[in-house]
C-alpha cells in the first residue's frame, strides 16, 4: 500500500502521550509539535490508530504542505494537489479549517478558495465540469498558521473521543481523551484499587477500567473512513479482530463515588456499555468522608472549579476539606486536575509533579502527589 503522512491531533499538553501511542503501534513518530504528532502509514494505519489513540482527537491525511500569503498562491497550491488519488468523481468534499496569524486571515475567503480549487482539479482529473457530490464525503480540513497551510482530509468523523459508551453525561463532562491522559500519566498499578470520588458521567474510571484489560477505545464505533473506497471491510475486519485478540483478563477494583443518586446511576450505565460494568463500582458518597481500609491506592479525579463567586469560594472550602481528608490515606497516589492556581495551598500539601493540561479551553493543573510505592504483587 502507498504511504502516506498521517496527522494526529491533539489537546495541548498530551502530544507526547499521543506520540507514545503511535510508537506502541509500531510506527516511528515523524514529529510531535504543539496539538499534533505525525507519522507515516498506509490504511492500515489509519485504521489502528482511530481504533487504538486513546489520547488523540483525530485522525487525519495530510495531503499538502505549503507557504501562501496571497489567495492567488493559495489556490494554485491547492490545485495541484493530486486531489483525485483520494476524492472520487462522485464524492463530497467540504472544506473547514483556521488561520491563525497570517496574512490570509479571513477563514470564509480560504474556505472558498480551497473549495474551488478542489473542485477544478478534480474536474481536470475526471474530464467533468460538474461534480454531483453525491457519494462518500471526504472532510478537508485546513489550518494556515504563519502564513503555513496544511491541507488534510479526515479519516475519524465524529471525535475520536466519542467511544460510543457516552451517550448521556451529566453537566460539565470531562472529556474521554483527557480522561484516558490522566490514567496515563498516573502509573495506576491494576493489582491496587483505584478511585474517583468525583465520578460525573463515570469517564476516568471507565478509561482506566479499559486500559488495563487493554479494550481498544474504538471497538464500539465507526469512523468516517468506513464509507472510504480505499478501506475495505476486510482490512477493518482484520484490525477489529486484532484489537478483539489484545484484550487482557486481568481483576480490577475501581471505585466512582459521586454526591448526586441520578450521576451514580449514570455512571454505572455508561461503565456497563463500555463493557466494564462488574469492575467499576458506582456509589454515592462524599469526596470529603470516603476513606478505605485497603493501605495502598490511587486517586484520580476532576472536582468541581467553581466559575462564579460564590461556587469558587465552595470549591475553594472543598479543597480544604479534601485535604484534611486525604491525610488519612497517607499511603496513596492523588492525581488532581483543576483550574484553581491556588489549589496547593488550599489543599495544605505541595504536589511532587504538575503538569499543564486543557479541559477544553480551561487552562488547568495536573497536580501530582505521588504516594508510598507499594509491594510487587505476584501476577
Amino acid at each position: 500500500m502507498d504511504k502516506f503522512e498521517i496527522v494526529i491531533t491533539t489537546l495541548f499538553g498530551l502530544e507526547a502521550l499521543a506520540a507514545r501511542e503511535v510508537r506502541r503501534l509500531g510506527y516511528e513518530t515523524a514529529s510531535v509539535e504543539d496539538g499534533r504528532v505525525t507519522f507515516y502509514g498506509d490504511w492500515e494505519a489509519v485504521c489502528r490508530a482511530n481504533m487504538w489513540v486513546r489520547t488523540g482527537e483525530r485522525v487525519l491525511i495530510k495531503t499538502a504542505e505549503f507557504e501562501a500569503v496571497t489567495f492567488d498562491e493559495l489556490f494554485e497550491r491547492t490545485k495541484a494537489v493530486d486531489w483525485g488519488h483520494f476524492i472520487g468523481k462522485n464524492d463530497a468534499f467540504p472544506v473547514k479549517g483556521y488561520s491563525l496569524k497570517s496574512t490570509l486571515a479571513s477563514v470564509r475567503d480560504c474556505q472558498a478558495i480551497i473549495k474551488k480549487a478542489v473542485a477544478d482539479s478534480l474536474s481536470t482529473e475526471y474530464g467533468i465540469s460538474w461534480l454531483p457530490e453525491d457519494g462518500v464525503t471526504y472532510q478537508i480540513q485546513f489550518s494556515i498558521f504563519k502564513d503555513k497551510v496544511s491541507l488534510m482530509i479526515d479519516t475519524s468523523g465524529e471525535g475520536l473521543h466519542k467511544r460510543g459508551y457516552r451517550r448521556l453525561s451529566n453537566v460539565a463532562p470531562l472529556k474521554e481523551t483527557l480522561a484516558a491522559a490522566m490514567v496515563e500519566l498516573s502509573h495506576w498499578k491494576y493489582e491496587y484499587p483505584l478511585c474517583d470520588p468525583f465520578c460525573g458521567s463515570g469517564t476516568i474510571p471507565i478509561e482506566a477500567a479499559m486500559i488495563k484489560r487493554n479494550i481498544a477505545p474504538g471497538i464500539s464505533r465507526e469512523f468516517a473512513f468506513n464509507e472510504f473506497s480505499q478501506v475495505d471491510n476486510c482490512l477493518w475486519d482484520k484490525v477489529k479482530d486484532e484489537a478483539k485478540s489484545l484484550e487482557r483478563d486481568v481483576p480490577l477494583e475501581i471505585y466512582a463515588y459521586d454526591i448526586d443518586s441520578d450521576t451514580v446511576e449514570l455512571a454505572k450505565n455508561n461503565a456497563v456499555k463500555a463493557g466494564v460494568g462488574e469492575f467499576v463500582v458506582p456509589k454515592r458518597g462524599d469526596a470529603r468522608k470516603i476513606n478505605f481500609d485497603m493501605p495502598y491506592g490511587t486517586i484520580i479525579c476532576n472536582p468541581p472549579y467553581g466559575e462564579r463567586i460564590g461556587e469558587i469560594k465552595e470549591c475553594e472550602k472543598l479543597y480544604k476539606d479534601l485535604g484534611v481528608n486525604f491525610k488519612k490515606l497517607d499511603k496513596w497516589s492523588y492525581y488532581i486536575i483543576t483550574s484553581n492556581e491556588n489549589f496547593e495551598k488550599l489543599f495544605g500539601k505541595k504536589a511532587n509533579k504538575k503538569r499543564k493540561l486543557y479541559n477544553g479551553m480551561i487552562k488547568c493543573n495536573l497536580y501530582q502527589f505521588f504516594g508510598e510505592r507499594p509491594p510487587k504483587v505476584e501476577k
